[in-house]
């Protein structure tokens, strides 16, 4: 009798580690190894380069190399819309994007269109408070119903007009041909300001401006210096009219072929980037405004913004009715700088 109690006991021990061998076996093979490829646009030295980079060497980090992320920037992989065509059906051969909120409004992302709103955030420390919060949550799952998911924010600074010739005010902008996306605010402001948008593709707008084809554009000053734009268009003016906003997405299918704690990963790095993203951000500018007044660019201050706010009116009043109420959640937390 003692001898069968002995052998129960034996083969149960058996029996539990084997358990707990196969749920370990099933676990590992759950987090197998695997590689996201990751667009980005713009040079790997721009700040969305480098918060791209960032997120990356997290995962990675995080993951024990079991999560590769395949960077790759300078619009290698195509621009925005080739991109985002890719990702919009299903097996996409690209599983993660980093997009402007500009963009995202594009593919009719309403909450996100509010970002973009001529003058809506009064500094960088505006936007990451709301960045922060539960509001702006709301806004990285807005695009599910797209087929993708927003993993974290970003911004590359505030973004000003520059151009072929010299601009000292908002009068300057009449009847000057600017590069303009395809976007409600920007094409408010543009009207505004009596400019004539042009449409260009972002690839093809150095040449543009090398040619004549456009007079001026805008970017973010880390941009401006990066894709050497100052070299063709050495004037630029710093209104600051809407701020570079950035949302990177993953798709859907490929979010719910994770495990949790792959998703968890992802998330745990995006925020590590995040913050990295914020950091870099404001210790940036004052370097890239010396050198690119040290290669010959002509900045130019704006002392009071009211005439440039007078000529958004109208956008800012449009752009702000697709959801009026988010749209003052978001001004609500400028008074928490």
């Amino acid at each position: 009798m003692r001898f069968k109690k002995l052998f129960y006991c034996i083969v149960s021990i058996f029996l539990l580690f084997q358990f707990i061998s196969c749920s370990k076996k099933k676990a590992d093979d759950a987090e197998r190894e695997i590689t996201l490829v990751m667009a980005e646009v713009n040079p790997a030295e721009t700040i969305a380069g480098q918060m791209d980079q960032a997120f990356k060497e997290k995962v990675e980090e995080l993951s024990g190399g079991k999560i590769k992320i395949d960077l790759q920037c300078s619009g290698i992989l195509g621009d925005v819309d080739s991109v985002m065509e890719l990702m919009l059906k299903p097996n996409s051969t690209i599983q993660i994007h980093r997009m402007s909120a500009v963009n995202m409004a594009m593919y009719g992302c309403k909450k996100s269109s509010l970002l973009s709103i001529p003058f809506t955030f009064s500094s960088k420390e505006h936007f990451w408070n709301f960045a922060a919060s539960e509001d702006a949550a709301t806004i990285l799952d807005e695009p599910e119903v797209l087929g993708l998911k927003g993993l974290f924010f970003g911004e590359e600074g505030f973004r000003h007009f520059f151009s072929t010739k010299k601009l000292l005010s908002t009068e300057d902008f009449e009847n000057l041909k600017v590069r303009g996306t395809n976007d409600a605010a920007m094409q408010g402001l543009l009207a505004g300001l009596k400019a004539d948008s042009i449409p260009v593709n972002y690839a093809d707008l150095y040449g543009a401006l090398q040619t004549g084809i456009v007079d001026a554009a805008e970017q973010p000053i880390a941009n401006y210096l990066a894709n050497h734009f100052h070299k063709v268009a050495p004037y630029m003016i710093l209104d600051g009219h809407t701020l570079g906003v950035m949302e990177t997405i993953i798709t859907l299918e490929c979010w719910n072929s994770l495990t949790k704690n792959q998703q968890d990963i992802l998330l745990e790095a995006g925020k590590y980037a995040s913050d990295f993203c914020r950091k870099l951000s404001q210790t940036n500018e004052d370097k890239v405004k010396s050198r690119l007044l040290e290669e010959g660019a002509s900045i130019a201050e704006v002392d009071d913004i009211t005439p440039w706010q007078n000529a958004c009116s109208e956008v800012i009043k449009n752009g702000a009715a697709v959801n009026p109420e988010f749209y003052h959640k978001i001004l609500s937390y400028a008074r928490q700088q």
